[in-house]
């Protein structure tokens, strides 16, 4: 009996040692149903943390420890609610939340100053707290499959934005101020209720490629009417013969597509 729990005892200082020394701590399916406790005692040596597909249900206030974690992945869990000082982790610049039981985001999500991709489809998500715009440093932002009725006003205070996806909600109209988004390449707003999107949209959004809206009651005529929109389909062209002329197999649904009319 002695032999294995000292063996046990081997394998957890060998895997410490090894999550101390290469900053990553990987374990996906590990039929884990609490948060371990191991990781928190790695402090500021965790770079990476990889935990999909477990039985999570709470994160500890202690996470709050890994002050140096950049990559927080936490996928395919039951987490219901993100603890509040989770705005402690300023280093993080990935966080994947997908597949989870979440509700509600802490407004300290808005201290995750250096975060550039936060992805948290697949949820329980009715809003976004306004926070969220203090994200400048944020490219993509993935809110699909939840039960969003609308996005803050102050997404267009995250002036970096290269990619949003908020597919698959219930969301009627954008703000105003998503018009602010110059880095925005791609919107993607499938099977929602939007039947309108601000007016100079085309018009000041002058990075944008892609826009999906399959799914929803807005009309094609109102798109070619819309100030900006010959420049957006020229761009919308010139992206989509790239694709062709690179023999990139695309399965991405263009304006053509992508508006019920």
């Amino acid at each position: 009996m002695g032999c294995i729990q000292s063996k046990n005892a081997d394998t957890k200082a060998t895997r410490a040692a090894r999550w101390r020394s290469t900053g990553i701590v990987a374990l996906r399916d590990s039929k884990l149903k609490t948060f371990p406790d191991e990781i928190l005692d790695l402090d500021r040596s965790v770079r990476t943390l990889d935990l999909t597909h477990n039985r999570i249900v709470d994160i500890p206030m202690e996470i709050s420890k890994l002050i140096n974690m950049q990559r927080l992945i936490l996928a395919e869990n039951v987490i219901e609610r993100l603890p509040v000082n989770l705005g402690k982790l300023q280093s993080l610049k990935l966080m994947n939340l997908d597949g989870n039981q979440i509700s509600s985001l802490p407004d300290e999500l808005g201290q995750l100053v250096r975060l550039e991709r936060l992805s948290i489809s697949g949820n329980l998500l009715t809003s976004l707290p306004a926070t969220i715009g203090s994200l400048r440093n944020l490219l993509i932002l993935n809110v699909s499959n939840n039960k969003l009725q609308s996005l803050p006003e102050s997404v267009g205070s995250c002036y970096s934005l290269e990619e949003i996806q908020a597919n698959d909600n219930q969301i009627e109209e954008l703000p105003a101020s998503v018009c602010n988004l110059s880095h925005l390449k791609s919107l993607s707003l499938d099977n929602n209720n939007v039947n309108q999107i601000p007016p100079n949209l085309l018009k000041d959004c002058k990075a944008l490629q892609n826009l999906s809206l399959h799914g929803n009651p807005i009309s094609m005529d109102q798109f070619q009417q819309m100030d900006g929109f010959q420049e957006f389909e020229a761009r919308r062209r010139k992206k989509f013969d790239k694709q062709i002329d690179a023999n990139v197999m695309i399965s991405s649904k263009g304006l053509d597509e992508g508006v019920d009319h």
